[in-house]
C-alpha cells in the first residue's frame, strides 16, 4: 500500500511542478509573422524579443507598439468575444488543476499518517479522487485550447504549432491521472485488508 502511495505522490510531485510550469510560461503556440517567429502563452504573447500581455485583440500589436506586417495580418488572433472567453477558460481551468493537485498532494501525505480521526473518509481515496479532478480540469484546458487554436487561431497563420508548454500540459496530465490510479490502488488495498482483517 505505501508502495502505490509513494508512487503516487511522485507522480503527483511531477504533475502539479509541470502544471505550474506549462500555466505560467509562454510557449503553447508558436507561429510566423512577416518573416519573424512569434510564441505565445496564457497570459502573454511575444514578438521577436518583447513580450505584452494578453488583452481582448489577443496577438494584435496594440496602440503603442508596431510590427513589420499589416494590421490585418498581426491581428489574426483578434476576437473580442469568444476569444477572451476562451483564454479565460482555459486559465481558469489550468489553475484549478493546479490548486487540485497541490490539495491531493496534502491529503496524500496525511495517508502516510495512520490516525483515527478520518475513519469515515479514507485519505488514500481522497487524494484520488483530487488528482482525478485535477486531471479532468487540465483535460478540459487542454481540449478547449485545442478546439480553438485548430479550428480559429491557426487557420490565421499559415506556418505555426503546438509548442512545448502546451505539451507539458498534456504530461501533467499524465502525472496526475497515475497518481490518481496510485492512490486508488492504495485505497482498494487498505480496504481489503481492513476487510480480511478479523475483529
Amino acid at each position: 500500500m505505501y508502495s502505490f502511495m509513494g508512487g503516487g505522490l511522485f507522480c503527483a510531485w511531477v504533475g502539479t511542478i509541470l502544471l505550474v510550469v506549462a500555466t505560467a510560461t509562454d510557449h503553447w503556440m508558436q507561429y510566423r509573422l512577416s518573416g519573424s517567429f512569434a510564441h505565445q502563452g496564457l497570459w502573454r504573447y511575444c514578438l521577436g524579443n518583447k513580450c505584452y500581455l494578453q488583452t481582448e485583440s489577443i496577438g494584435e500589436p496594440g496602440q503603442s507598439h508596431t510590427v513589420g506586417c499589416s494590421r490585418g495580418r498581426a491581428s489574426g488572433l483578434e476576437g473580442k468575444g469568444p476569444t477572451q472567453a476562451y483564454w479565460n477558460a482555459t486559465r481558469a481551468f489550468m489553475i484549478l488543476s493546479a490548486l487540485c493537485a497541490t490539495s491531493g498532494i496534502v491529503m496524500g501525505i496525511l495517508a502516510f499518517a495512520q490516525q483515527s480521526a478520518f475513519t469515515r473518509l479514507s485519505r488514500p481515496f481522497s487524494a484520488g479522487i483530487m488528482f482525478f479532478a485535477s486531471t479532468l480540469f487540465v483535460l478540459l484546458a487542454l481540449a478547449i485550447y485545442t478546439g480553438v487554436t485548430v479550428s480559429f487561431l491557426g487557420r490565421r497563420f499559415g506556418d505555426w504549432r503546438f509548442s512545448w508548454s502546451y505539451i507539458l500540459g498534456w504530461v501533467a496530465l499524465l502525472m496526475t491521472f497515475f497518481a490518481g490510479i496510485f492512490y486508488m490502488c492504495a485505497y482498494r488495498m487498505h480496504e481489503c485488508r481492513r476487510l480480511s482483517t478479523p475483529r
